[in-house]
């Protein structure tokens, strides 16, 4: 992109009709360094406790069926306690072999993501795909002048 200046007869300088990419390079790279600064800031990367919820409790079904997984990994469904291998068999029992119905999971507060993510598996192998997790019901900030532990069915 050379440009020469030539002086006209009338002492004017000639037009150069060529855009000048140069602003707009260095603007370019500007931004591309900001954002390679402020891509790692947004990233998530903080510890989060997730067992409360604010959300508008779902209507409770007439019989729900939980599956609670305590602190020390073992399973019970409703209020028995159910080893993992007669896990499924009892699970069929319970709905009838009804595979359409919703499982209530909740899980201790202590229970690692890994261990909910297998009991989650287990309910997938032996076909139950409607899986509704249950949490602690807290208020919003503003209304937490007394909190309302349930068990987040809504009663």
């Amino acid at each position: 992109m050379a440009a020469g200046i030539r002086e006209n007869i009338d002492g004017d300088l000639e037009e150069n009709h060529e855009i000048n990419v140069t602003p707009f390079i260095d603007v370019i790279l500007v931004l591309l360094i900001i954002f390679m600064v402020a891509a790692p800031l947004a990233t998530v990367d903080v510890n989060v406790d997730l067992p409360g919820s604010t959300a508008t409790p779902a209507p409770r079904p007439e019989t729900p069926l939980f599956l609670t997984l305590k602190d020390d990994l073992s399973l019970a469904i409703g209020n028995d306690s159910v080893p993992r291998g007669a896990f499924a068999a009892t699970l069929d029992g319970r709905t009838k072999g009804d595979k359409q119905t919703r499982i209530f999971l909740r899980a201790d507060k202590a229970v690692g993501y890994g261990d909910l993510m297998e009991v989650m598996n287990l309910l997938r192998g032996a076909g139950y795909l409607k899986i509704a997790l249950v949490g602690l019901e807290t208020l919003p900030a503003a209304d937490a002048a007394t909190p309302a532990p349930q068990d987040g069915t809504g009663q």
